[in-house]
This record gives C-alpha cells, structure tokens and sequence, in this order.
C-alpha cells in the first residue's frame, strides 16, 4: 500500500473519531450539566512503508485524547425543590457501587428512604461523605446557598460541593459524572453557591456543534476521494507497466 494510503488512513480514524464526539456533543445538548468535548489530533513520524522519493519519515495523524470544556452552562428555572444547580465552579459528591463520582447534573429527587439521590438512585453526599436524608414528615425543604439543608428553622443536613486543582484528573465514565483517577482530593469551593429550584444548562453550542460535524463529513468524503484516487492512480501504473513488459 502508498505510504500516502496509509497517512490517509491514519487521518480518516481520526475523523470518524472526530464525528463521534459532535455526535455525542449533539445528543447532550439539553443535559443537565454536560460539558462540550474535543477531540486531540497529533502527528507522530514514522518510517515509510516503503522507499520512494519523498519525506522520510512520514507523519501519521493519531488520537491523542479528549479535551472538555467545564466552562459553566446557563442556569434555567424548574422550582422543583431537589433541583440544585452550581453557580461557579465544582461539582456534587455522589456515591456508587464503583466509589465516589462527581457530577454537575442536578437533577435530583427523594427516595422512599428519604435520601437525596440522582434520577437513578444513587446517594448524594455531605461534607463528611455521609448520605443526605431528608425527613418529608417535617415540612417543606429548603437548600440555602452554601448548600446547608434546613426545615423550618432546623438544620438538617448539606449538600457538599468540591472541586479539584487540576480538572484533568477526572474522568467521565458515564451517566453523566465524572471518577477521580488520581490520589488528589478534592477540595471544598467556597466560592460556589449552590441554587435550588434550578439546573445548569449544557454548554453545548448546537449551532457550532452542527457546523463542526459538516466539516468533519466533508474533509472525510474529500480525504476518502483523494485515497481513492491515489489507489486508482496506482492500479493504472501497475497496468501499463505490465503492458510495457
């Protein structure tokens, strides 16, 4: 196979990677909470796959990862009363199965236990790493800014929001939320407050998003005529010097 066949090929792997993001940025466009993401492209040179007149090495176009934007999202109003969107940065502790996962959707409700949990049923937790639990029986429910939960005039319990120094130790592993792949620990953001009766918004860009996939579509189509081309170009050199012979 033409080295140029190979870089092409390197390149389409990448694209089809490329659409796969917009495709998921598209489909979370009314998430609560979901953050745009990016693909990484980089080159890595190579030997060629065979001698010929040209650079040596060649490049290669590879995945070199993900990039996600956690820029903050429009907060909309539900006045649901377990609705809590963050107003800053940060993100709410949830526990599961797996450990503990971090997550800026909201979208909360009260089980039959009286525990504050995702739409799923996972807890949410307070500064100690405790569950939150609510008694219904007692009143109405209130969650004041700094995430403290009170009925009536009792306190009853808080709604932690952390954050981390560096937001590239975390990593999504689905259902929205995020796992924690390093020793760090997160830390308290006391500058965040957290408002109730309202989510946060994705931060998607549909319009953008729409505009990204057009082009990815085009430069593969135009990438996969330009390989067919050079296949051709060779088959017809094969040909005449056959006939040569």
């Amino acid at each position: 196979m033409d080295n140029a066949l190979y870089v092409g090929l390197s390149r389409q792997m990448t694209l089809r990677r490329h659409l796969d993001i917009v495709a998921n940025n598209i489909a979370n466009a009314d998430t609560a909470g979901f953050k745009t993401e990016q693909p990484l492209i980089r080159t890595e040179p190579k030997a060629p796959a065979r001698s010929a007149d040209g650079p040596n090495p060649i490049k290669f176009v590879l995945d070199s990862g993900l990039a996600r934007d956690f820029s903050q999202g429009a907060l909309r109003t539900t006045s649901a009363a377990f609705d809590l969107a963050i107003d800053g940065p940060g993100f709410f502790r949830i526990q599961t199965p797996g450990g503990q996962r971090f997550t800026r959707d909201g979208h909360f409700r009260l089980d039959e236990t009286g525990r504050i949990v995702t739409q799923s049923g996972q807890p949410v937790l307070d500064p100690g790493g405790a569950e939150v639990i609510i008694d219904p029986r007692n009143g109405p429910v209130e969650i004041a800014r700094d995430g403290s939960i009170s009925q009536g005039i009792e306190q009853v319990g808080r709604v932690d929001v952390v954050t981390f120094d560096s937001l590239s130790v975390l990593e999504k592993v689905g259902d929205n939320q995020f796992r924690n792949t390093s020793n760090a620990q997160p830390q308290p953001a006391p500058g965040s407050l957290v408002r109730q009766g309202m989510l946060e918004a994705s931060n998607v860009n549909p319009i953008l998003q729409v505009t990204d996939l057009i082009e990815v579509t085009r430069a593969y189509e135009s990438l996969n005529r330009m390989m067919e081309n050079t296949q051709d170009l060779s088959r017809r050199a094969v040909e005449r010097l056959g006939r040569v012979e």
